[in-house]
């Protein structure tokens, strides 16, 4: 398989896909004027605020934000990556996916193959192996069923050296080399393989798309490590899989909510309760990876902790991991469980509706932040509250824009009687942490004037047929303000291109460096006249060229005050003047002399 998909392919499936058939296909859709409505997939809400747009082939919801292209519903809505989502219209399309050239992508075709075999090897030897009555009886110790084991595909690993790789490989070199690069047999000597899972309980890991992808594996006697995960493989990455989330999406339609757990038998033990909603990190704390998939699937995510150290030290790792994506309409709740329990033994001694008890008084996220902030210190004196601010500060500017972001930081002004803008000074709060002092297209908030650049760009996102009606388009290459590359790629495209949706818009600049700044723009109506956009985009253009002559003018002027112009600088300078009537204002002489020589 080549690398790369074609961006001209990408384009080509969005041209002939239209948004409303696929969002409908996933959620009903109800017409109500130019567009569609529903109540959001993504968030939790009983008036419709979520429309999809048929003319601009977009969604956005007014409620949480959510917004995209039908390539983006795909990937937020079904948990698919970008390539898994570009495939999924495509065969819906009966299109075969090109690659283009550049680094392969490697067909894992065989990997999975032996993934897939492994995976139904370790279950037949829990019920057929002269071994398993020990895996047996440790099971139902735990107080599993044979209908819960058989739903998470458990297996037993029997004790033995190269079991596994006799039953699948039988000497097939090809076979062998694929196991050992699944991580399912380690290389114990140069060129001796032996199985990596022995004497040992199985789980299945599975990717978003239900595909095995690794293994962990309890070990049933005194051996160490008692949990052993596969490896890192090209195929299985602990930092991005979560164990069971392929299992509550079967189980739940729509998921009200997830709780993220330490092991996999508390996984197991909840969903015999009829929790079907745990899933588990595969022995790391919760990365940001991890957050992004939790809130594909739900907008509200508990994290279960022992509340010993160790338990406290993995919830604030994945509190500092989450930050960066706390937008609008996600909430995080944690919840410490008494000492000497976890959610196996709690739901077994205690039953269900303890254990969800539990989950429902989960502290939310930002009590938990500055509670912990705030221990230790003492608020009622300035060097107390001036510590707070340093600890509070860095942790704050990861947040994304929004209002969960600025009412974090009016609660961190509460706590230090100080004002939020003295508190945040030139700081504004992006998923990047970056220290700005100019607004940005993306994270300008509504109600504050955008600067003409950033208008201008936003317009011709929105209404991508504006393109036409310019008529200086060369002039505007020689614009230098700020966001003049982009707004020159954007219009090179959408000239090129005139067809183009906003949608097809948003996509071109999926993996650009400022696409977040495109995707924002692209959903702010505010300043979007709805009659005279032509007048108002030639309008804002006009003044883009008088601001870069007028910048050129100053950039002449002061060089004819340090040295002599060149020929060719008094020419353009004597254009510059004439054509924007600024000869009065400036402070030369129509042959660029300063007045003063």
């Amino acid at each position: 398989m080549a690398g790369r998909i074609p961006k001209s392919f990408i384009d080509e499936v969005l041209a002939r896909t239209d948004i409303v058939d696929i969002v409908g296909s996933y959620i009903p859709l109800t017409k109500g004027g130019r567009d569609h409505k529903a109540c959001c997939p993504f968030h939790q809400e009983k008036t419709p605020s979520f429309t999809v747009s048929q003319d601009k082939q977009f969604y956005h919801c007014f409620g949480c934000g959510a917004h995209g292209s039908a390539l983006g519903f795909v990937m937020e809505y079904a948990g698919l990556d970008f390539v898994e989502a570009v495939e999924n219209l495509a065969e819906r399309l009966g299109l075969e996916v090109p690659r283009e050239g550049g680094e392969p992508r490697e067909d894992y075709a065989a990997l999975h193959q032996v993934l897939n075999d492994a995976n139904a090897w370790f279950q037949r030897q829990l019920r057929v192996h002269d071994a398993r009555d020990q895996a047996v009886e440790y099971l139902k110790g735990r107080g599993l069923s044979g209908t819960i084991a058989a739903k998470f595909q458990l297996g037993f690993a029997p004790t033995g050296r190269d079991a596994l790789l006799r039953a699948l490989a039988a000497g097939d070199s090809d076979t062998s080399a694929a196991m050992l690069k699944a991580g399912l047999a380690i290389e114990r000597t140069p060129g001796t393989l032996i199985d990596k899972f022995r004497n040992r309980i199985v789980f299945p890991i599975h990717n978003r798309r239900g595909q095995v992808v690794g293994f962990g594996g309890r070990v049933l006697d005194d051996g160490q490590p008692k949990y052993l995960n596969s490896p890192e493989t090209p195929v299985f990455h602990k930092g991005r899989e979560l164990y069971g989330l392929w299992q509550a999406r079967r189980a739940n339609r729509k998921l009200a909510q997830l709780v993220v757990v330490e092991g996999y038998m508390d996984v197991v033990a909840l969903a015999q309760f009829g929790i079907t909603y745990a899933v588990a990190s595969l022995g790391t704390a919760a990365t940001g990876d991890h957050v992004e998939r939790l809130f594909q699937a739900t907008s509200r995510v508990v994290f279960s902790f022992d509340g010993d150290r160790a338990g406290r030290q993995a919830a604030w790792r994945a509190l500092e991991n989450a930050l960066p994506h706390m937008r609008d309409g996600r909430e995080i709740g944690f919840v410490f469980l008494p000492d000497g329990e976890d959610p196996d033994t709690l739901v077994r001694a205690q039953g269900a509706d303890a254990f969800e008890a539990l989950l429902a008084a989960a502290t939310p996220l930002s009590d938990y932040l500055f509670a912990e902030l705030c221990e230790g210190l003492e608020l009622s004196t300035i060097e107390g509250r001036s510590s707070l601010v340093k600890a509070a500060r860095p942790l704050l500017e990861k947040l994304p824009p929004g209002a969960f972001c600025e009412l974090a930081w009016q609660r961190l002004a509460e706590l230090t009687k100080l004002a939020p803008q003295q508190l945040r000074g030139q700081v504004a709060p992006d998923s990047g942490g970056t220290r700005r002092t100019e607004p940005n297209a993306a994270n300008t908030p509504r109600g504050r004037t955008r600067s003409i650049m950033q208008q201008v760009i936003g317009w011709l996102v929105r209404r991508p047929d504006l393109a036409q009606t310019i008529t200086n388009r060369d002039s505007l290459r020689d614009l230098t303000q700020p966001g003049a590359d982009l707004l020159n790629e954007l219009l090179d495209l959408l000239l090129g291109k005139p067809d183009l949706t906003q949608a097809r818009v948003v996509e071109y600049f999926r993996d650009h460096p400022l696409g977040r700044h495109i995707r924002k723009l692209a959903t702010d109506t505010t300043d979007l006249p709805e009659d005279g956009l032509e007048a108002e985009l030639s309008d804002a253009l006009d003044i883009l060229l008088n601001l870069r002559a007028e910048a050129r003018v100053r950039a002449l002027t002061e060089q004819a005050r340090t040295s002599n112009l060149s020929d060719a600088e008094k020419e353009e300078l004597k254009a510059l003047l004439a054509g924007q009537k600024l000869r009065d204002r400036a402070d030369i002489d129509p042959q660029g002399r300063t007045k003063s020589l």
